[in-house]
């Protein structure tokens, strides 16, 4: 055997650590992956992206990051952008386009007839584009008691879930913190539950953003375990700060995600984080990874 001294030892120690540091830049996606392919995902989890969160990017060429890294779908996107994504072998997994936005809800019965009016419009636009989800809000509580926001909620609601379930589509109630979205109703995972059994309709669901119920109550396992039923989309997203699903926050998203393929859950996981490194799609894909379990 060749006598080892210490000299020696170091230059392999430091040979080590770079070979190292390169395969830790290929498994968390430290590159461009817009001018190289990756592995394939594994399947288990049908992933989508928020353009929002990527805005810097123009749309079609963000469309083609996404399909070489193996995401499906870019979402919370108006009509007009459907047929980009669509173009590019993509679907958009939640659509948007109608109504007045988080604060403005059904919550508010005079706002009904617009909203109303609103969603009659766009529901048929995202069935004939062979889409499926299309996003809503219970808007800002304004006082209300959380049965009286039940009462208002499926007024407004009732009068659009006809067309709803005539053209396929699932109206989408998305779970938000009241504390960032200031005084918003639908802030709390059986809320949105209690509404979708008063309601009675599978074309009726809700978005379950991990990120916002974890500031709001936490427990996000065992409540997906319980109401993953009820849910025709889910959001990631870092705690605090929204950030980057990683170990930086506090919650682990593979366990998370494998609780979610552990309850047959077949619709989309949607990454909602804001990225933190320069280099924004290895953000992308670094997350990506973390839930393709």
């Amino acid at each position: 055997m060749k006598h080892i001294t210490r000299r020696n030892a170091i230059k392999t120690a430091l040979v080590g650590g770079a070979l190292a540091a390169v395969s830790s830049s290929s498994i968390y996606g430290m590159r461009n992956v817009g001018a190289m392919e990756t592995a394939p995902l594994k399947g288990n989890i049908r992933h989508s992206v928020s353009k929002w969160c990527f805005k810097e990017y123009e749309l079609d060429e963000f469309c083609k990051i996404c399909k070489r890294i193996g995401i499906e779908s870019v979402e919370l996107l108006d009509p007009q952008d459907w047929p980009t994504v669509q173009a590019n072998g993509l679907t958009v997994a939640m659509a948007q386009g109608a109504g007045k936005g988080i604060d403005d809800g059904f919550n508010n019965p005079r706002l009904h007839d617009e909203l109303v009016k609103s969603y009659e419009d766009v529901i048929p636009q995202v069935a004939k584009a062979g889409l499926t989800n299309l996003i809503c809000f219970a808007g800002k509580r304004n006082g209300v008691t959380d049965l009286q926001g039940w009462e208002n909620c499926e007024a407004g609601l009732k009068r659009i879930i006809p067309i709803a379930e005539k053209h396929g589509v699932v109206l989408t109630m998305e779970l938000l913190n009241s504390i960032g979205h200031k005084d918003y109703l639908c802030d709390h995972t059986v809320w949105g539950v209690e509404l979708c059994r008063r309601l009675g309709s599978p074309n009726f669901r809700l978005l379950y953003d991990i990120y916002h119920m974890q500031i709001m109550e936490g427990d996000i396992i065992n409540n997906i375990r319980k109401y993953h039923s009820f849910f025709s989309h889910i959001h990631t997203g870092g705690n605090p700060g929204r950030a980057e699903i990683d170990e930086t926050q506090e919650l682990y998203y593979p366990a998370i995600m494998q609780a979610i393929v552990a309850t047959g859950y077949k619709g989309f996981v949607g990454q909602e984080f804001v990225p933190k490194q320069a280099d924004k799609i290895a953000s992308l894909e670094k997350c990506i990874k973390i839930c393709d379990v």
